[in-house]
């Protein structure tokens, strides 16, 4: 495991800055620690509902969370507005970096990640491969 600070500046999209992140570091598996900050806009996709609800204003990011892989990301985070308020959900685009989000994730170079339909769950779900080390046959 490599772990990798990132900082993101402000006007960013969150989502999409994380989508890049393994391309940008020729790994194929990596996991969110933690992610504190703020943003101006968050979309927060709700358990059992098919489209994000937008939040704007001075937020806080008080937790991110999730796993990345080439073909998809599957992140969780809470925020907080300027009263306090607390809202918790899936992360789909458009979340906007309001002054700063610091970021700590882990690549997982030995491992490979991929989304697969699962038939228990009837959601694409990660799957979780080894990758051979180096001399391997």
């Amino acid at each position: 495991m490599q772990t990798l600070p990132l900082r993101l500046n402000p006007g960013q999209d969150l989502r999409s800055a994380l989508e890049s992140v393994l391309a940008e570091h020729g790994v194929s598996a990596a996991f969110v620690l933690q992610g504190i900050g703020s943003l101006s806009v968050a979309q927060l996709r709700f358990a059992e509902v098919q489209q994000a609800t937008e939040f704007r204003g001075d937020l806080e990011i008080l937790t991110l969370g999730g796993s990345l892989s080439p073909d998809g990301v599957h992140l969780h985070m809470t925020i907080a507005d300027a009263e306090g308020r607390v809202l918790g959900g899936h992360v789909a685009p458009g979340c906007i970096v309001r002054t700063t989000a610091e970021l700590l994730l882990a690549l997982l170079p030995e491992y490979s990640f991929a989304r697969e339909p699962d038939a228990v769950s009837g959601f694409n779900e990660l799957v979780i491969r080894e990758q051979p080390g180096p001399g391997s046959v």
